[in-house]
């Protein structure tokens, strides 16, 4: 593990990128970034244009490390080139610490949650992760009910193939997402803390986690896991709120950095120049960053 990466996750102002939309929500990624699903035929030219959307947004001087402390990229992303160098290399020369996302989707609702697809091919990915310096990964679940087996088994299948990423040598990012439109999203979030906190006092001194939690509606109910020994860092999701909501909503979480992905580039389209490009992204990158920093 880079422990001069660890530190800035660890410590560092600012907040993660997630530049990780995958096949299934890579449509509409680019039909936000102003690039409809006619203008392209099958996945291989819409992966050239949305890795084009990426390399556009990374090599953007609004895109410093001075205000984003790390990226979490799709796996073609990491196995892509920017400017003549991996991805991952090119983010690390940046001073952008690299993370992986390393979920295959959702599966079925049942008891109230998603959770994720059977990894099969894990052991490989991590090895390739590893090769291209990857320091973190990431794997998204769904809890849409408060319903304690639902949930149980959420923060279970979390723990249990994070600590396979840890073995590998690298720091999980384990995101248990609530749906914002939970009628019972307290409830879910109050049941979700409890159940985190249990597996996190299980971990032994050298297994460190991350975690990527939605905004809670409760402000600073995760202070207790921002604070624990094994825990790095703690972000959040956007999850279909607002920029501006999400930011308002961030304010109120001390020790709460972003992780945001359709909030960071809502405002960014393929037409734009260069200079309307990067004003955008400034615009938003700083605000991200002062919902990061600066608290109510």
């Amino acid at each position: 593990m880079n422990q001069q990466q660890f530190d800035k996750i660890k410590t560092g102002n600012g907040f993660i990128a997630a530049l990780d939309q995958s096949g299934g929500s890579t449509p509409k990624a680019l039909a936000a970034y102003g690039v409809p699903e006619d203008s392209y035929s099958g996945e291989d030219e819409m992966f050239d244009l949305v890795h084009q959307m990426r390399t556009r947004i990374i090599t953007s001087p609004s895109f410093n490390a001075d205000q984003i402390v790390g990226a979490i990229l799709f796996e073609q992303t990491m196995d892509r080139e920017i400017e003549g160098q991996y991805t991952a290399d090119y983010l690390a020369s940046k001073g952008v610490v690299p993370f992986l996302k390393v979920d295959k989707g959702l599966a079925e609702k049942e008891n109230g949650v998603q959770l994720m697809k059977p990894i099969h091919d894990l052991d490989e990915t991590l090895r390739r992760a590893n090769e291209r310096n990857i320091f973190g990964t990431k794997m998204r679940s769904v809890i849409h009910e408060p319903n304690e087996e639902g949930i149980k088994a959420v923060v279970e299948q979390q723990f249990e193939i994070g600590k396979k990423i840890i073995e590998a040598g690298l720091v999980p990012i384990i995101e248990p997402e609530v749906n914002i439109h939970s009628e019972d999203k307290e409830q879910c979030e109050e049941m979700l803390k409890n159940e985190i906190h249990k597996h996190l006092d299980k971990l032994s001194d050298d297994e460190n986690v991350m975690l990527k939690l939605t905004i809670p509606s409760k402000a600073n109910l995760y202070k207790e896991l921002i604070d624990h020994p094994r825990v790095v860092r703690v972000v959040a999701l956007s999850g279909g709120y607002s920029r501006e909501e999400a930011n308002e909503k961030l304010k109120e979480n001390d020790g709460l950095i972003a992780s945001f992905s359709r909030a960071l580039a809502a405002d960014l389209n393929a037409n734009q120049s260069d200079e309307e490009f990067n004003a955008s992204l400034k615009s938003a990158v700083d605000s991200i960053y002062d919902a990061s920093v600066n608290k109510k």
